[in-house]
């Protein structure tokens, strides 16, 4: 293996690392969602706002947070993210009601949005050409398998000892992937960052990078919902807190394999509309037959592989469409939209729950989300052709 293509691959291995730990600290909340409601008196709606509260920091930071990494060093500010994510696990878990726990949910968000963003420009430097959605999905699988690590041991953990013992393991996660960051290096070349003051997309630009960030919200939104609120329907079905966890954490494992492969086809067919849209309509369809199947592994299971045909085409959109050296802001327009319906979406999902009293209620409403995601494409497709003519 050449040198130059050895150390890109060591570089993704050490940001699929790094990047697990935001999928672990993410899922820490639904994982002993029971115990937390139960010791801080939470409603589902509240539930969902913690879950939400993670991602609101990127709605106001996704933006600016590329800018910050573009005059402070973009492995510098992931370092300093991934220490908010620390401090905020901390806080979080020492928690005695709500609005402590919604505080330490938010740093813990500030942090993650900082790494997140920047860790895909790392990437984006790292890999062009026909291996961009295939690197793209497998940092993409970092997520998930943070999900499912979280899924099969912090509910475990969190009934053996308390759910506090769980949110400060995830401090320690996210400690762990500050000191991987330490060893990470930039690429020889790194794709420059704007020269130009202030804000250096056009209005074009940013409506196109808005546009992609709503596909994205839409697709990882409706994810999280299950994920959510999948253990308390298996749990109103008579399972124990940690078999609950264990079956829908077979969704997230899944696209370990599920993710890469679809982003690998996705680069070697080049039709990334079919991949988004089939992927999103299959993945909605799939929800929906969670609550009426009986085996609820097989419906999870079915899940994990429908989710991943879409997703490495869905994150190569901006990098095939925008110069490279407006990638990175364009990244925080993305990630700016992509958290507004993370955050509008999850108690969304609690709210419908209360007020239908049905845990299959927020599965079905993500079913619904999944589905916007095609129309999104299509707005994003619209707004190319308008601004970029054949």
């Amino acid at each position: 293996m050449m040198p130059e293509m050895a150390n890109r691959w060591t570089a993704l291995a050490l940001v699929f690392l790094t990047r697990t730990s935001m999928g672990f600290q993410f899922q820490s909340v639904a994982s002993v969602a029971p115990l937390m409601i139960a010791d801080l008196g939470l409603s589902y709606t509240q539930l969902g706002t913690l879950t939400g509260l993670y991602m609101l920091p990127g709605v106001l930071f996704a933006a600016t947070g590329s800018l910050i990494g573009q005059r402070l060093g973009e492995r510098r500010v992931v370092l300093g993210g991934l220490g908010l994510m620390v401090l905020g696990g901390i806080v979080t878990a020492s928690a005695a009601g709500f609005t402590a726990a919604a505080t330490g949910r938010v740093l813990s968000g500030i942090g993650a949005v900082l790494m997140n963003i920047l860790l895909a420009k790392l990437v984006a430097d790292w890999f062009t050409g026909k291996e961009m959605s295939t690197a793209m999905a497998v940092m993409l699988t970092s997520w998930p398998v943070g999900l499912g690590l979280g899924q099969v041991t912090l509910g475990a953990l969190a009934a053996r000892t308390s759910w506090r013992t769980a949110l400060v393991a995830t401090a320690l996660i996210a400690g762990l992937g500050l000191i991987l960051m330490l060893l990470y290096r930039d690429p020889p070349v790194a794709t420059p960052a704007a020269p130009a003051p202030g804000f250096p997309l056009s209005a074009a630009d940013a409506r196109l990078a808005g546009a992609g960030g709503f596909v994205w919200g839409c697709f990882n939104a409706s994810i999280v919902v299950i994920i959510v609120f999948g253990p308390t329907l298996l749990i109103a079905r008579g399972a124990t807190l940690a078999d609950a966890n264990g079956v829908v954490s077979l969704a997230t494992w899944l696209t370990m394999v599920s993710v890469p492969l679809g982003g690998l086809l996705s680069d070697r067919r080049g039709r990334s509309n079919s991949f988004i849209v089939a992927g999103s309509l299959l993945a909605a369809g799939t929800m929906l037959l969670i609550p009426v199947i009986s085996s609820a592994l097989l419906a999870f299971s079915l899940l994990g592989l429908a989710i991943g045909v879409a997703p490495g085409a869905i994150m190569a959109l901006l990098p095939r469409t925008l110069p490279p050296e407006r990638v990175t802001t364009a990244f925080g327009v993305f990630y700016t939209v992509f958290y507004v319906m993370m955050v509008l979406t999850q108690p969304a999902a609690g709210f419908v729950r209360d007020r239908v009293g049905d845990p299959a209620a927020p599965i079905v409403f993500a079913a619904v989300v999944m589905a916007v995601s095609a129309l999104g494409l299509a707005i994003f497709r619209r707004l190319q052709r308008a601004t970029r003519p054949a």
